[in-house]
């Protein structure tokens, strides 16, 4: 488990600025200063100004792809905050579309990110995980391009998808628009937004393992007017598990409303609220090795948690955005969300910090019992303005920002702590152990991050075919509170990230690029004596080809990356005291270093059939030349594709792949290791449409039966899932 603590207060002074972040700077704030010159000629001139017709959806963030059935977007603003084509941003960048999330029935996060190339979702129990991208783990969601760290870098529960038109990742450092972060990726949820033409779906699927869901989406004008529009998307979902003991609840609403306040003013506003509750909850997982050190092997319905263990989790978020299109090309936006975030829990950790562990048994294990709450409250403001501008006889466009965030998080536990009397496997133990009465909290947290950044951008088209990107982001950041008994203090002064690409049209659709990003990131972990670990520091280097093949129905990107991180954080060991097997302590083991190469592809590749996918190969290695976090794979691929057959068109059919190398980990306990061989997971689907309306869809998950454990980067884990089947009937209007 994952601790975030700190000693003592550390301010971090401002750094130098380094010669790329001068030439950066130099390049963007004048470029920004002459765009809005333009707009404010304009306005000076004396000659009256025709705004352009407001278009509701024509955003780089609001371009929708539902009802598009394409497996591509064509723009996205996530990279840079400018509405760029994929050929035109000189990053990697997957979308997850609105068609793939139906037709792969990707309804919550953690299937839509394992679908995702170069993604890697880390899940080492059943209520709680984490991901990665590039070897470094993810600590930034955004909605709409807005967002702050997560508090524990990790997701409690689910995140439903019902409520996003698509998912967007960009892949490597992004401190340009996520601010503080690892050069892993920034996932940028871009929700549903109303239309003024009235439509509506709905759908019931039925499972395996008695799952069952049900959708409703209507979306149109209000009041009798195209000028007042709404929405509202709501699903429910419950069924039981493959895992003994274990089954699960969701449920999510969503109403947005989106007004024309003038002909060129747009005022949008909303509302989500998810609920999960999660019986019987693996926390900790399973042991994967006896005392010996030789490997166990159980059932995949094994499960170490009993009967009257429970994880809920619920989420509010609010927003309000209004935007307003200016002369000359020009649009401000300006945000501002809120969110709370409660979890409360009663659950069961089954370790072996002694070596104790025999086969046929589960007697003299450690075990922790927590009633563990959860509360984080989250203010998030963006305002920002991008347009065109002309210089030196062409267009160019520039963004420039403030952005600003604040959490709270305050968690309480009251752990009590036994020795196992289970005298079984636990892949046949029953659940049944006492539920103890729980005391008051006994330790906790209560800790506050604030942020504010200022940020920018412009891209300069030097020649016909040569475009350049250069921008910067300046943060503060500061931290305060405790954790745990130990004081959660830092500061730090206006640190700098640079951003620059160039890209160069090769052909009319075919391109080259090159980029170079940073990032940084503050640490909670601490060492064995308590100190603060120093921040992480991140950059990333990339170059590459991009492609926009079969009438731009196709992107298409072949990329080298270098990526570097300093002052990583590695678990060394855990505390004796004062709380016995709770605490972790960490080292900052220098250097880590990211290189590969990806090939994705994504699109409409002839007529009917849609792609999308992708190949990663990455070594990540230490300061010493070492392989290291070998819980993540060298080689991952990724690919969904589906064909409406030409014979029968009513009839479509599909399948995706998830394939990886190897993982491994070595034993925190022991000197052996823990293994997963690498392994292939294929789902497939088909649907038929009886009508222009009516639909039925069957999904039919890990077709090969394969089993193969869910992540190995803790010394405990749990399998995946087998084999399973969704039926799903859809009508859509």
């Amino acid at each position: 488990m994952r601790t975030l603590s700190m000693t003592q207060r550390q301010r971090v002074q401002r750094t130098p600025v380094n010669r790329a972040v001068r030439h950066c700077l130099a390049l963007s704030l004048p470029c920004l200063a002459l765009g809005f010159a333009d707009v404010h000629a304009a306005d000076d001139s004396g000659d009256a100004v025709v705004l352009d017709q407001v278009v509701v959806e024509g955003g780089g963030f609001f371009q929708p792809t539902e009802q598009t059935g394409q497996y591509r977007a064509p723009a996205s603003s996530s990279a840079t905050g400018l509405t760029l084509t994929p050929r035109e941003t000189p990053q990697s960048l997957s979308v997850i579309t609105s068609q793939q999330l139906e037709d792969f029935q990707l309804d919550d996060v953690n299937s839509a990110l394992e679908s995702t190339p170069g993604v890697t979702v880390e899940q080492p129990e059943t209520d709680r995980t984490y991901y990665t991208s590039r070897g470094f783990t993810i600590q930034r969601f955004q909605i709409d391009g807005v967002g702050a760290p997560l508090p524990y870098d990790n997701v409690q529960g689910d995140i439903d998808t019902a409520v996003y038109d698509r998912i967007e990742v960009v892949r490597g450092a992004n401190g340009l628009m996520s601010g503080s972060g690892t050069p892993s990726a920034t996932v940028n949820f871009i929700r549903k937004r109303p239309t003024a033409e009235t439509q509506a779906s709905a759908s019931v699927s039925a499972g395996s393992w008695d799952r069952r869901r049900i959708e409703g989406d209507v979306s149109g004008s209000l009041f009798g007017s195209d000028r007042v529009r709404g929405r509202l998307v709501v699903a429910a979902e419950e069924g039981d598990s493959y895992l003994d003991r274990h089954g699960r609840e969701r449920q999510v609403a969503y109403g947005v409303i989106e007004a024309d306040l003038t002909d060129s003013t747009l005022l949008t506003a909303g509302h989500t609220w998810q609920n999960n509750d999660s019986d019987s909850p693996l926390w900790g997982a399973l042991p994967m090795y006896y005392g010996d050190g030789s490997p166990t092997n159980y059932d995949r319905s094994a499960s170490s948690s009993p009967e009257w263990s429970y994880w809920d989790n619920e989420d509010h978020r609010s927003f309000v955005e209004v935007q307003q299109f200016l002369p000359g090309g020009w649009e401000a936006t300006l945000t501002g969300s809120y969110l709370t975030s409660d979890s409360d829990s009663e659950i069961f950790y089954l370790y072996d910090p002694a070596q104790q562990l025999r086969p046929g048994t589960t007697e003299d294990l450690s075990i922790i019992m927590d009633n563990y709450r959860y509360e984080n409250e989250q203010w998030v403001a963006d305002a920002q303005a991008k347009g065109p501008f002309d210089l030196f006889g062409r267009e160019h466009e520039a963004m420039v920002g403030v952005n600003w965030s604040k959490s709270e998080v305050t968690d309480y536990s009251a752990r009590l702590y036994e020795t196992s009397d289970i005298d079984v496997p636990l892949d046949q133990w029953d659940g049944n152990y006492p539920r103890p009465t729980f005391g008051p909290s006994d330790g906790g947290s209560d800790f506050t991050q604030e942020e504010s950044s200022i940020y920018g951008a412009t891209r300069l088209s030097l020649t016909d075919r040569t475009t350049a990107i250069f921008g910067a982001r300046a943060t503060w950041l500061e931290n305060s509170g405790v954790s745990y008994t130990v004081a959660r203090e830092s500061e730090y002064d206006a640190e700098i990230v640079p951003y620059a690409g160039l890209v160069y049209d090769l052909t009319d659709t075919l391109s080259a690029y090159a980029s170079y990003t940073e990032i940084f990131e503050p640490q909670n972990e601490v060492t064995q004596n308590y100190q603060p670990l120093p921040p992480i520091e991140g950059r990333s280097y990339e170059v590459g080809l991009k492609a926009a093949l079969f009438d731009e129905r196709v992107d298409a990107t072949a990329a080298v990356f270098r990526t570097e991180q300093n002052n990583t954080a590695t678990l060394a060991g855990t505390f004796n005291n004062p709380r016995p097997g709770y605490f972790n302590y960490y080292e900052a083991s220098g250097d880590l270093t990211s290189e590969g190469i990806e090939l994705t592809l994504a699109g409409e590749i002839l007529p009917g059939w849609r792609a999308s996918g992708g190949y990663t190969y990455l070594e990540i290695e230490d300061s010493d030349g070492e392989r290291a976090r070998t819980f993540i794979p060298e080689q991952m691929l990724r690919a969904q594709t589906t064909y409406q057959l030409p014979f029968w068109p009513q009839m479509t059919v599909g399948g995706q792949i998830r394939w990886q190398s190897e993982t491994f980990r070595d034993q925190q306990y022991n000197t052996g290791q823990t293994r997963q061989d690498d392994y292939l997971v294929t789902d497939l689907m088909a649907r038929y449409e009886f009508s222009d309306n009516l639909s039925a869809s069957l999904n039919v998950n890990n077709v090969g039966n394969e089993k193969y454990l869910n992540s190995v980067e803790y010394d405990q884990a749990f399998y995946g899932e087998p084999r399973n089947v969704m039926l799903t009937l859809d009508w859509k209007y």
